[in-house]
């Protein structure tokens, strides 16, 4: 998978990490904040969720009071990175 230019090792792990598969079930929240700083725009909205915009793709993501990323939002996540030109078309 092509990393984008100003990713870091950790943060290029957690890209890898949300396309894996099998789905890893310990991404956790501040580690895709950090990879969403650095592939997109992240603005905190006055009710506490995070409005993420990568390439021409918005989303509103409700911040996790857990550790790790639901299944739900891992396939937001994807979604949101696939359209912006990350991750593989492909399985694997």
């Amino acid at each position: 998978m092509e990393s984008p230019p100003h990713v870091n090792s950790h943060q290029r792990d957690t890209l890898d990490q949300i396309f894996a598969h099998p789905t890893s079930r310990n991404i956790e929240w501040h580690d895709v904040l950090s990879l969403l700083h650095v592939v997109g725009t992240v603005r905190e909205t006055h009710k506490g969720h995070f409005e993420v915009v990568v390439g021409d793709e918005t989303e509103t993501l409700e911040p996790m009071h857990h550790k790790s990323v639901d299944v739900e939002q891992l396939a937001v996540l994807r979604r949101l990175l696939r359209h912006a030109g990350f991750g593989s078309e492909g399985p694997g």
